[in-house]
This record gives structure tokens, C-alpha cells and sequence, in this order.
């Protein structure tokens, strides 16, 4: 189902209702810088009002809208993000929402920027690219982990707003000792939040599997079997060597090592 509903710049858009990931949503530069000028202008036409000629401030905001949205994908995940229910968060009507945000997928744009400042965009740097990309990288995943949904999220191209800037721009800098071009500085920044993503998302599974002790015990089982079976001699092998830390933090680090040590700078 459809509706044209009229946007804050009084053009009309007609978008879906409850559009799902991968919907266009809006053009970024109205959906961040037009925003950015309409917020100054606002505040510059409130400052020189007096103050009794200002009424009363709007119920909600954009800010609003998208804090009740995170808290929802927070504690429920995606699937629980609608519209009906983030209007239900605020108080608001549902139609009200869609001067804000027309669609679901523009929704999840302002989602993604929103917890992106979280991330320090301005600590800093010991001039060893490698050590703080991996320092990036822990960053990253903390985020993730805070906000569960992020990660698919991210799996769809998004816009980059002004909080994912200020991180890329952070990200970037952190790469310039490499020499690298800055085509190149733009994919191993991808590449690293890929993994990120890919590896917190496993994380995750794997944490909702331990639930189960005695799957992974019948899996461990199953594994020594196939080991001895002498047709499997490699397998044998890596399954004989010396236990590693199995714990999120040092896999993670592990593997993040193994990344990031290996990236030439060609």
C-alpha cells in the first residue's frame, strides 16, 4: 500500500508504508544537508522571535524518532522496527512520521548514522596505520554488539551521513602513513568494516548456539570421529594442535591479526 504524503521541503513523495531494507528511500543530500539547512534556519528564525511569539515546541523530532527506533531494534531487532510502532514510541501519529522519514528504509539510514556517533571520530592516532586500524576495528565491533541489528543494516548500501563521515574521515586518516591512493584507502576501509560486520554477525549466532551444550558437545564428538576415520589426515592434524583462547575477544583478535598483518600497501 501506497500514499503520497507531503515532505518537510512541501514537495510530495509518494512512497510505501512500511517499505522493507533495500527500498530507495531518499536522495541523500536532501535527506542529510537539506535537513542540516532546514535546522539552521529553523534555530535562526526561533533566536530572533521573541520568545513569547514562539509557541510551542513540536511533541516530537527526527532525533526523537530515530532514538525510540534504535531502542526498538535494540531490544527487538529489525523486525519490530515499523513505523506504527515508533509512532506508538513517541506519541505521535503515524502519518506524522513520514515528514521525517517517508519510508522504512530511510528510517534505517537515520538508524545507522544515529549510532555511528557513537564511535570516537576524533581519539588519537599512534601513526601505526596497522595499530589503528585494529583499534577501529575493536570500535566497530563494540558498536555492533551494543546494537545487534547493525550489521544487517549495514549489509545494504547506505548513504553515508554526517556521524559515518566523521568515523570514515577518522578511518582515513589513520591510512594516510600507508601511501595508499584514495580509491584504495575507500576499500580497505570497506573491507575491515565488512569483516567486522560478517565476524559479529557469526558472533552472535554462535552465542545463541551455547545455549546448547549439548549440541556443541555432539559436534566435538562427531569431529574427533571423522579425525580418526585416517581419511581426513589435515583435519587430524589442526584438531591435534594446541588449544587457542576461545573466547569472542581473542578470536576476534585473532582473526582481526590475521587481516590486518596481511595488507600490503601496494
Amino acid at each position: 500500500m501506497t500514499t503520497t504524503v507531503a515532505l518537510s521541503d512541501r514537495s510530495t513523495k509518494t512512497v510505501r508504508r512500511e517499505d522493507g531494507p533495500g527500498t530507495p528511500g531518499r536522495d541523500p543530500q536532501q535527506l542529510w544537508l537539506s535537513h542540516q539547512q532546514s535546522q539552521s534556519q529553523s534555530q535562526s528564525e526561533s533566536e530572533a522571535q521573541p520568545r513569547a511569539r514562539r509557541g510551542r515546541r513540536p511533541a516530537f523530532s527526527r532525533e526523537a524518532i530515530t532514538t525510540a527506533a534504535v531502542a526498538l531494534a535494540d531490544a527487538e531487532g529489525l523486525e519490530a522496527v515499523t513505523m506504527r510502532r515508533v509512532a506508538a514510541q513517541v506519541g505521535a501519529g503515524v502519518m506524522s512520521l513520514y515528514s521525517y522519514a517517508p519510508d522504512k528504509d530511510t528510517l534505517l539510514e537515520l538508524m545507522v548514522d544515529h549510532v555511528s556517533g557513537e564511535l570516537p571520530s576524533s581519539a588519537a592516532l599512534t601513526g601505526d596505520w596497522r595499530t589503528d586500524l585494529k583499534t577501529i576495528a575493536h570500535l566497530q565491533r563494540a558498536n555492533m554488539l551494543r546494537h545487534p541489528w547493525l550489521p544487517t543494516a549495514l549489509s545494504t548500501r547506505r548513504s553515508l551521513g554526517p556521524n559515518t563521515l566523521a568515523f570514515l574521515e577518522h578511518a582515513l586518516t589513520a591510512l594516510r602513513p600507508t601511501g595508499l591512493d584514495g580509491a584504495a584507502k575507500l576499500e580497505v576501509f570497506a573491507q575491515l568494516t565488512a569483516f567486522v560486520a560478517g565476524h559479529v554477525t557469526h558472533e552472535l549466532t554462535q552465542a545463541a548456539a551455547a545455549g546448547s551444550p549439548d549440541r556443541a558437545a555432539a559436534e566435538a564428538r562427531y569431529l574427533a570421529t571423522v579425525a580418526a576415520d585416517g581419511h581426513h589426515p589435515e583435519l587430524a592434524e589442526a584438531l591435534s594442535a594446541p588449544a587457542r583462547p576461545l573466547t569472542p575477544e581473542a578470536t576476534f583478535t585473532r582473526f582481526l591479526n590475521r587481516l590486518i598483518d596481511g595488507l600490503g600497501t601496494d
